[in-house]
């Protein structure tokens, strides 16, 4: 059973992470930054690190016995500690060092709170693991309404693709029924995840797999189920730790519709 308390307690430690994390990443914004290879293209940068740690600072102060898992720093505490925190500081680095706004900062407590705050808008999209809000700058909170009404359907065509050949997420745009039904939009950042469970977006399609404990996932998965929102692996099953690509969608009528491409690949 969950304690409501608790959860309630999680859900502002959160909340304080991502607004943390999102303050230095605004703040840092449009400086020159140094660049940390992390091989095969990626890269983090100093935002990327600062942001985490200001990120920590806020778990360790309200949670001192909890483990955390950051993007930057790595496993802190027991990797199997019954509470673990899942920090990505900077989701969308590639288009945050080239002068992109489409980034978003991601904070979950595992199988529990989540937060992921969008710097630039000021929004903190959040869950208690039961129900899931938007917070605005100087507003209120408001209850996350899914929607498949924009048609707008994101696709992450980002490697790796490790259901390739059978599916890479990439043939979806090339789906005549895709084409006739939905809008594609392609963003390198899960603040997309977000924007479903507001929403924003009719759906998320992503290849890739681990996504039960993924630092950049997480956050906005759970911010998904809390909504309401269908949440799959590529297979139509539940997602788990070793399962591949990822399909979310505002409603059970879109998801049947992505699912129905996916399988018939054209």
């Amino acid at each position: 059973m969950t304690n409501s308390s608790t959860s309630s307690d999680d859900a502002a430690v959160a909340i304080a992470g991502a607004r943390a994390g999102a303050e230095v990443i605004r703040s840092m914004y449009g400086r020159r930054l140094n660049r940390i290879d992390k091989g095969a293209g990626d890269f983090a940068t100093d935002a990327d690190v600062a942001a985490e740690k200001a990120i920590l600072g806020v778990i360790r102060a309200a949670r001192p016995g909890d483990a955390v898992l950051g993007e930057e720093g790595g496993q802190q505490g027991a990797a199997e500690a019954v509470r673990q925190w899942l920090v990505d500081p900077l989701c969308g680095t590639l288009n945050y060092a080239v002068g992109n706004m489409l980034v978003a900062v991601n904070v979950a407590l595992r199988d529990g709170a989540a937060a992921v705050a969008d710097p630039f808008s000021g929004e903190v999209f959040f869950t208690d693991g039961e129900s899931a809000w938007v917070r605005h700058d100087g507003a209120g909170d408001t209850l996350l309404t899914p929607t498949p009404a924009t048609r707008l359907v994101d696709v992450n065509l980002d490697p790796p693709f490790p259901s390739a050949p059978g599916f890479r997420a990439v043939e979806l745009l090339a789906h005549p029924g895709f084409v006739e039904r939905f809008r594609p939009r392609v963003v390198s950042t899960t603040l997309a995840l977000a924007w479903v469970a507001a929403g924003k977006r009719a759906a998320y399609v992503t290849d890739g797999g681990g996504f039960s404990r993924s630092v950049h996932f997480a956050a906005g998965i759970a911010l998904c189920r809390a909504a309401g929102c269908v949440v799959t692996g590529v297979d139509g099953a539940p997602i788990g730790g070793e399962g591949r690509g990822l399909v979310v969608a505002a409603d059970d009528e879109t998801h049947g519709l992505l699912m129905s491409m996916v399988r018939s690949r054209g």
